[in-house]
């Protein structure tokens, strides 16, 4: 799901020089030569650098934007996201070439880098997050502002409320549960929609089942795999061991690909 867009450009500004008109033919004096006026040159401006702490308030679409940056806001204030780290982009290559800000080896430093600190901002395991609607999300300057010095990435927390909207946070995140991963409706029907479990809701996320490989499996090689785990899942979720009901969701081919690993083990809520 993740990444707000700012801009810089640099101004440059030109003094112009005239030369003096020609002195008369009958006058034996010459006119002194003019001494051009120096080119005045403003530097570019890479921005302000954003900090621990501050809160945004974005939509989900400015939340995956990635590359930009928007003005915070007082964490008083309604708000949908909080930056937990901010650290500095390596975009300079072993031969010396620079990469571009918004190139996919930035964006790989960045991923890295903010999943990683994520859990210990909140103070859980990556695990358990799984099962949360709270996401990590990073931005980088713009390529003007980068042109211009500026080589910060910024990482924040944010908690999907429903499909296209984001959850209101605390003031502060640090340490924060978070809401969990709860539904509409069983995977793969139609009226399936992921909410927070303080919405309305009739399936809850109750585990996570790892599944190795480089290559995303079968559905049918996934399903073996997780079978026993939703099902030990769903008999601790009922009194009776004789009516089990769950659900399995497999990463479908774009979450395996971005990196998701795993299914889960939905239960009747």
């Amino acid at each position: 799901m993740r990444r707000l867009l700012a801009a810089a450009a640099a101004a440059v500004l030109l003094a112009a020089c005239t030369s003096p008109p020609d002195a008369p033919e009958d006058d034996p004096t010459t006119s002194p030569s003019s001494t051009p006026t120096p080119t005045e040159t403003t530097p570019p401006d890479p921005g302000p650098t954003p900090e621990v702490g501050e809160c945004h308030d974005l939509s989900l679409r400015q939340a995956v934007a990635v590359v930009g940056r928007t003005a915070p806001v007082a964490c008083r204030r309604p708000h949908t996201a909080q930056t937990y780290f901010v650290g500095r982009l390596d975009l300079t290559t072993k031969s010396g070439f620079t990469r571009r800000v918004d190139s996919q080896a930035a964006q790989r430093q960045m991923s890295r880098a903010c999943t990683t600190r994520l859990p210990r901002h909140l103070g859980r395991t990556p695990r358990e997050l799984r099962l949360s609607m709270v996401r990590a999300v990073w931005f980088s300057p713009s390529p003007a502002r980068a042109e211009a010095g500026a080589d910060w990435f910024r990482c924040d927390v944010v908690a999907v409320a429903s499909p296209g909207r984001l959850l209101r946070l605390p003031r502060t995140t640090k340490g924060w549960d978070g809401p969990g991963m709860c539904a509409t409706a069983a995977p793969g029907t139609r009226g399936f929609r992921r909410v927070t479990c303080g919405a309305p809701h009739t399936w809850r996320a109750a585990a996570t089942v790892d599944i190795p490989g480089r290559r995303l499996p079968t559905r049918d090689a996934v399903a073996a795999r997780m079978d026993p785990v939703c099902r030990d899942v769903a008999a601790d979720a009922t009194d009776d061991p004789l009516d089990l009901t769950w659900s399995q969701e497999s990463p479908t081919r774009e979450q395996w690909d971005a990196g998701q690993r795993y299914g889960i083990c939905w239960v009747p809520a």
